[in-house]
This record gives structure tokens, C-alpha cells and sequence, in this order.
């Protein structure tokens, strides 16, 4: 009989460090910064292996808008599992992928009827770049081939999406490899003069837009903008008049306009997709995140006849547009999206979203006279809190310093996921959070940022 010691059974978190490399992280962080291991969810929260729960105020990097394991959503991808699970999209085609493309034709923008599949945000954005590349050289015009987007903007981190991605913590490292977009000045309401509104702001950076396309539109393909919110950028907002105007702007030019609705998409900002509050339809909408309510990966390019119609001939006249992934339109994504679209349309979800958004800026106005508080902003159910060393001059903390770090330990200490982009914290609950969980939101981000300040 041996006497050798047992071994100790490994915890999840520890062997996860043994093994996985994660996102968006430096891993010798997880030295001091603990790995939460969750088990199981449910709604707006997750429960760890450990017993803890955690209110997932920022759903899931902002993709889970019902809430955890939505009981329609399960029942539908229960329902499809015993049918279909994954085909190739090339050659065949299923019920859930012609359901889905035409649900979201009829929600989307005027115009907008063609739908092509990918399986994330990032390979969106590079279907919408190629394919308006494509389009002029299909067109007899293939000196259009550069794109113009907004300065503290964010597309992705494959190499076409992060070339028209402005910012440096994500694109300095990479920038031997990426092609150089044309910047504009963000519309950015923070960024605006003194006394000068939202709505003024915009009108000013329109007339760069305009220089910048009398300069460059015979070589420009495309737009490119998030609307309403560049979000990983800082939760950056502007006013809709903004695109009101850049819209007649790529008409005026010539340009396409590229709609990067992937994170504020399906109700974020207070209607279904952002484009409808300035009553523009783009000639591309990328559609991922909230798409499947948080569920799968699924993504969808959405477009306009014209554009189709130029990828349209006979093989041997070499337009084919023969971008392809292999999960493509997966059925068990694709349902999960319908179920999607499906509670948007049975239930007021829109409606219960003003109405926790009225709450939760409600309660942002504790803040307003923080000393270290230079900008409360908000749109739809997006919310956030500039943190700065002086509120006065907005000098910025250092980044270095790391002060929204703190804001996200005291949150788990609480048992709140707060995760700041650099010092600006934010929120983006899922819709089926209730007043009082909004409450202990603000409650333990106020706390944090006490906190980081001191």
C-alpha cells in the first residue's frame, strides 16, 4: 500500500492559469487579481464556483441583453439541437439562416436588404471593408481604397478592423501591420469647447468631415463610424445630428457610410439600432453582440441592393465576393438570434429600457459634483463616469496608475462586475436588471471610486 500523499485536487481558477490564455489581459496580473470561476448564471447574475454571485453590470463584454440562459432562448436552441445543428452555408442554406435574414431586413433601415453572415464583430467589420472595396473595384473605380474613421474610434482586432481603429492601447503595438485609415475628428461631446452643446459640437465636426472628403473622396471607399457611442474608445457620445449630416455628406461624396452597430445594436441606445434616432439608413450595418441576446457567436453585415448588385455576374467576370467563414450562418446562432428578435417584438423591451435608463441617470446625479468627476453621460442604457485627478482643468490620472483597476477589485469585493475602460467607468447592465440591483450598481461604483481617488 502506497504512503505517497494524495494530491490536492487543482481548483477551476488554478488550473485555468495552467492552461488558458486570456483576452484583453496581462496575465502576470492574476499574481495579485483574482480568477473568478463561474459555474452557472441566471439573468444579471453569475454564481462561482466558490458561492459567490456577481451582478454582471457590464453583460458579458455587453453581449448578454435578457440576461443569462433566457428560458426562450433555451427552449429555442433545445429545440433546434434536435434538428440541425451546423451545415456550411455555401451551396445550402437552412431555416434558421432565411428567418433570421428576414427579420432583421424588416427591423433594420430603409434599404438595408441583403444580410451576410460572420461569426463576430471584428470579422464584420472586415466583410463591410472588403466588400466596399470591392463594390469600386467592381465598379472600374479600385483607386478607392482608403477608408475614413473617427479619432478614438474602435472596429475590432483582426488586422482590417484594427486599422480603422483609434485607439493607441490596442493599435500602437500592431501598427507596422495595419493600413492607415484617414482620421476625422470625433463629434465626442466631451471633447467639445466650453459652453458649446452636443448639438453644436457636431455641427463643427461636420465641417471637418466635409474638408476631409472635398480632399480625399476620389480615393475613399468608406465611412466608417460607431453611432451614437464609440464605446471601447471611452463610452465616447455625440449628438444624432451628427450622422443626419455625415449620411448627406457620402452621398454628397460619393462614399459609402459603414454603421458599426455591433455593441450599441438591439436596444443599447434607447431604440433597436442606433441609426433610427437620426433617421439614417447606412450602406453597411455590422451586427454582432446582443444579436443572439448573448448566447453564440453570430455576427451579420447588412446592405443595399446597389451594392449586391454589383457583385452579380457570371462567374468568369471575376466579382464574386469570396470572403467565407466556416461557421457561417450556423443554425443553433441563428435561432438563438430569432429567439432574439422574437422578445423584442413580443415584449416592451424598449419601453422597460427608458425607464430603467431614467433610473439609472437618476442616480448617476450623486456624482455630479464629485471633485474628481469631470463628465456624467449617458445614452440609453449605456451610462458613464469620467474620472479625473482635477475636475476643474479635466486633468487626467496617469495611466499608469491604474485607478479604474481599484474601481474593479472594490466591485468584486461586492459582488459587482465593474470592469473601467482605463478611468472611465461604466455600465451596461442587461434589460432584465431591476431598480434595485441599478441601485447597488451605482452604490458599490461610488464606493470604488472613493476608492481609487483617495
Amino acid at each position: 500500500m502506497s504512503n505517497s500523499p494524495v494530491p490536492q485536487k487543482l481548483s477551476l481558477a488554478a488550473r485555468d492559469l495552467d492552461v488558458v490564455w486570456h483576452p484583453c489581459t496581462q496575465m502576470h496580473d492574476h499574481e495579485t487579481i483574482p480568477m473568478l470561476a463561474i459555474e452557472r448564471a441566471e439573468g444579471a447574475w453569475l454564481h462561482a464556483t466558490d458561492g459567490r454571485s456577481y451582478l454582471d453590470a457590464i453583460s458579458s463584454w455587453w453581449t448578454n441583453v435578457f440576461g443569462h440562459r433566457h428560458p426562450r432562448i433555451v427552449a429555442g436552441l433545445k429545440d433546434q439541437l434536435d434538428r440541425l445543428d451546423h451545415i456550411m452555408l455555401a451551396g445550402m442554406t437552412h431555416e434558421p439562416a432565411v428567418a433570421l435574414a428576414e427579420q432583421l431586413v424588416r427591423l433594420a433601415p430603409a434599404g438595408l436588404s441583403r444580410v451576410f453572415y460572420a461569426d463576430n464583430g471584428s470579422s464584420a467589420v472586415e466583410v463591410a471593408l472588403k466588400m466596399s472595396f470591392h463594390y469600386w473595384r467592381n465598379q472600374g473605380r479600385p483607386s478607392r481604397n482608403r477608408f475614413i474613421a473617427l479619432s478614438g474610434g474602435y472596429h475590432g482586432e483582426t488586422i482590417g478592423a484594427l486599422s480603422v481603429t483609434d485607439v493607441a492601447l490596442y493599435r500602437a503595438t500592431y501598427a507596422p501591420l495595419l493600413f492607415t485609415p484617414i482620421l476625422a475628428p470625433s463629434p465626442d461631446a466631451y471633447l467639445g469647447e466650453i459652453g458649446e452643446s452636443a448639438q453644436e459640437h457636431a455641427a463643427r465636426r461636420l465641417i471637418d468631415m466635409r474638408a476631409l472628403l472635398e480632399r480625399h473622396a476620389h480615393e475613399v471607399a468608406a465611412v466608417i463610424v460607431e453611432p451614437l457611442v464609440q464605446c471601447a474608445g471611452g463610452m465616447r457620445m455625440y449628438h444624432a445630428d451628427y450622422l443626419v449630416g455625415l449620411r448627406a455628406l457620402c452621398d454628397e461624396f460619393e462614399v459609402h457610410l459603414i454603421a458599426d452597430e455591433i455593441a450599441v445594436g438591439f436596444g443599447r441606445t434607447g431604440s433597436l439600432f442606433a441609426c433610427e434616432q437620426a433617421a439614417i439608413s447606412p450602406d453597411f450595418m455590422c451586427l454582432s453582440k446582443g444579436l443572439t441576446g448573448g448566447t453564440l457567436p453570430l455576427s451579420a453585415v447588412l446592405t443595399n441592393e446597389a451594392v449586391h448588385a454589383a457583385f452579380y455576374a457570371e462567374y468568369s467576370a471575376g466579382k464574386a465576393f469570396l470572403h467565407s467563414h466556416s461557421y457561417t450562418g450556423n443554425a443553433l446562432a441563428c435561432r438563438a438570434a430569432l429567439e432574439t428578435l422574437a422578445i423584442f417584438n413580443d415584449e416592451p423591451v424598449l419601453e422597460n429600457n427608458r425607464r430603467l435608463a431614467a433610473h439609472l441617470g437618476q442616480r448617476l446625479l450623486e456624482l455630479a459634483d464629485h471633485p474628481h468627476v469631470a463628465d456624467i453621460r449617458q445614452t440609453g442604457m449605456i451610462a458613464a463616469i469620467e474620472l479625473v485627478r482635477e475636475r476643474k482643468t479635466r486633468s487626467p490620472f496617469p495611466a499608469n496608475e491604474r485607478r479604474g483597476l481599484r474601481v474593479y477589485l472594490h466591485g468584486l469585493e461586492r459582488g459587482v462586475i465593474l470592469r473601467p475602460l482605463g478611468n472611465v467607468v461604466y455600465f451596461m447592465p442587461p434589460y432584465c436588471v431591476t431598480t434595485a440591483e441599478i441601485d447597488l450598481m451605482v452604490e458599490v461604483a461610488i464606493e470604488g471610486i472613493e476608492r481609487a481617488v483617495a
